[in-house]
């Protein structure tokens, strides 16, 4: 996602080709989303504990997808409203992602044995 978010950044409306550049770049952020989604889901279930119960951590996954879908949406709104510019609202969603892998990389590694 990162050189999507590079590349909308780099979008200028005075452009020549700047529908073709949006749809590109529309494009290929669908192409990905399905499997980005796939791979959240499977990577959520590798951090799970051991135990039976799954639907209650993959119902507590499925209210924060939401919340973070509202409260992504309402920054980028927000951050785009306060600045009148896009660009900034893609340097914030930039500083999420970065964030997020941040996150990620401090959670402890376990090894199943089967």
């Amino acid at each position: 996602m990162g050189i999507n978010l590079f590349a909308a950044y780099l979008l200028d409306k005075d452009s020549k080709y700047i529908n073709l550049q949006f749809y590109s770049l529309g494009g290929t952020i669908g192409m990905v989303l399905g499997a980005i989604q796939s791979l959240s889901r499977s990577t959520y279930s590798k951090l799970l504990p051991q135990t039976e119960d799954h639907t209650t951590y993959f119902s507590f996954f499925d209210v924060t997808e939401k919340i973070a879908i509202v409260l992504g949406t309402f920054i980028f709104g927000f951050v785009g409203s306060i600045t009148h510019s896009m660009r900034n609202s893609i340097f914030i969603l930039a500083i999420f992602f970065l964030l997020g892998y941040i996150m990620l990389n401090f959670i402890k590694k376990t090894e199943y044995v089967e």
